[in-house]
């Protein structure tokens, strides 16, 4: 965690940072109110209310400006204090609805195993299985591509963690958390980027499970005409079908909700982990071990692999970059921040045991069918047998819609929730997810390991490094960990996230610059640009961390000169003790 010793003691002027200028009392009603002093007695509009407690108030005040704000979980009194104060104060109706409110006690549920458990279910899927085979595939050893893996995800955890922190602390999702650096208007474009990249993803994860559902067709149809590809579509009217099947049946467990997905997560955790260990054993007790993996040694030189190993870095880190930038749409669930820290530290442990899984499994292959097969669906199918092939239909089919509905369909639902709560709702945000899924048209994205790797996930880093870099360094150097609920809720032009109309023209200005030096690199990544200078391709090549820096870097300068500052004895009066 970011210590105080970290800030940088700037001033942000506010009309209310006053100890004095905020007081609550709670008779039979609560009542919030502003003045310039401690009065004896407070007047609202309709009554006078003679505060008994006036120095209990005044005390518990100067004790929680004085507490660390990264203290311990507070108890279930004051979450309840907290959840009656902000049922009192009355948010603007066009920035809230219930999806997008604080979380309360009884919500927040997620113990550290279901916080694993979620990582779990997300790690295994196909996309991890193919992302060290991938970087096989491109000519190095084994064990170099699953140390760049567990390298990059060990990076990743870092903002994981930090953004995460937010999250558990004020119970608010990754929308609301983007209107305190971009403003209450602002955020919209953070979110929808995110939301962009999640549709992506959605419709990657559909297409998986829709080839799921081609494995149990039988043979007559997958070689009849239909399975012959449509130039125009870019895949075959039987595959089509089978991807548009599975897109429909992932709903039922989108129309649950979060409580949905968090069951779905924690009892599938155990189910994954066991048909995953049943495929490792059996490749090793076919293939006589797992010495063909072991004697897969680099097909590049030295001065390749360096060239490769940084974008192949940013590569994996953007795998996850996704869900690090939206996991406060998690940890808005957890009991406390240490289940929420326990439960992410899985994650590179997780991806590491299961690409040494897929990297061993696949290099069996040539043993046992005489050709390599890198995709664990044509494996399934290849293996044979009624049971084998409802077994693997239902781990893949498990695998893919656990990865799909927590990684690809909460930040996208959230970001148009966020967008217009009076017209969507977390299931009609979801279904517009899915829709946009189907227009990326993914089987065209996974043709290659070059397209996937380099096109598709270097790409959409340089979107989402800048956005990470301007949201750690504004909730941790400029606002110092304490955020003003109330403000997140209010299109009042005093309120601290309002700025210039709603937009922090500072945060876009940021979000702007760190996205385009990586543009070049983009576009002749996709055959745009015939060439590049060396600059550009090596920023591309290294997106994730540019942009991220450059962005947050110069957010962090420009707030400074405009004299955007901290107060760091401000402590949120709509907040309980949590952490």
């Amino acid at each position: 965690m970011v210590s105080n010793s970290l800030s940088l003691c700037l001033h942000h002027p506010h009309p209310y940072n006053d100890l004095s200028s905020e007081i609550f009392t709670k008779p039979k009603n609560l009542y919030y109110l502003r003045t310039s002093s401690i009065p004896t007695t407070l007047t609202t509009t309709s009554t006078k209310i003679i505060i008994s407690t006036k120095n209990k108030v005044v005390h518990s005040l100067f004790h929680r400006r004085c507490n660390n704000t990264l203290s311990p979980m507070a108890s279930s009194d004051d979450q309840s204090h907290f959840i009656s104060q902000f049922d009192d104060f009355q948010p603007d109706p066009s920035l809230t609805n219930d999806d997008l409110k604080p979380t309360t006690t009884d919500q927040r549920n997620f113990s550290g195993w279901e916080m694993a458990s979620l990582w779990i279910g997300l790690v295994v899927g196909v996309p991890s299985y193919y992302l060290a085979g991938s970087l096989v595939d491109l000519g190095m050893a084994w064990w170099q591509g699953i140390a760049i893996v567990v390298i990059a995800n060990l990076i990743t955890l870092v903002p994981l963690i930090l953004i995460g922190q937010p999250g558990t602390k004020y119970g608010i999702s990754f929308p609301i958390l983007a209107r305190s650096s971009f403003g209450i208007r602002g955020a919209h474009i953070p979110t929808l980027l995110r939301a962009l990249v999640g549709c992506g993803w959605y419709g990657i994860e559909t297409w998986i499970g829709g080839e799921a559902i081609f494995l149990l067709l039988p043979k007559v149809i997958k070689e009849s005409s239909l399975s012959l590809p449509l130039s125009w579509l870019g895949t075959s009217p039987i595959e089509f079908t089978c991807f548009i099947t599975f897109w429909i049946a992932q709903l039922a467990i989108v129309w649950k909700g979060m409580d949905g997905i968090r069951e779905l997560e924690k009892y599938s955790a155990p189910i994954l982990i066991a048909l995953t260990s049943c495929l490792l054993i059996w490749s090793y007790v076919k293939a006589g071990g797992f010495g063909h993996m072991f004697n897969l040694s680099s097909r590049i030189s030295s001065s390749q692999f360096w060239s490769l190993f940084f974008p192949s870095i940013t590569a994996n880190i953007s795998f996850w970059a996704t869900l690090a930038l939206n996991i406060p749409d998690f940890t808005r669930y957890a009991k406390s921040q240490n289940d929420q820290i326990i439960g992410q530290i899985g994650l590179p442990i997780f991806m590491g045991l299961f690409t040494f899984v897929g990297l061993a499994v696949t290099s069996s292959t040539p043993v046992i069918f005489g050709h390599v097969i890198s995709n664990p669906i044509t494996l399934l199918g290849e293996i044979g047998g009624f049971l084998t092939i409802i077994l693997a239909i239902i781990g893949i089919s498990l695998a893919t819609i656990t990865t799909n509905i927590a990684a690809n369909v909460v930040a996208p639902a959230n970001a148009l929730v966020n967008l217009s709560p009076s017209k969507f709702t977390f299931r009609r945000g979801a279904l517009l997810t899915a829709l946009l899924g189907i227009a990326f048209q993914p089987w065209r994205l996974l043709k290659s390991s070059e397209s996937f790797v380099y096109t598709w996930l270097v790409g959409y880093s340089a979107i989402l490094g800048p956005i990470m870099g301007i949201l750690l360094a504004d909730y941790y150097l400029i606002q110092g960990m304490n955020l003003r609920i109330k403000d997140l809720y209010t299109l009042s032009p005093s309120g601290a996230y309002y700025y210039k109309s709603g937009y922090n023209l500072v945060a876009m200005f940021a979000l702007v610059i760190g996205i385009l030096p990586v543009i070049p690199g983009f576009l002749q990544n996709v055959g745009i640009l015939s060439s590049i200078p060396k600059p550009f391709t090596i920023i591309y090549n290294n997106a994730w961390f540019f942009s991220l820096f450059l962005a947050g870097g110069l957010y962090c300068i420009l707030s400074y000169l405009k004299g955007k500052k901290k107060n760091q004895k401000h402590v949120n009066p709509l907040l309980p003790n949590a952490s």
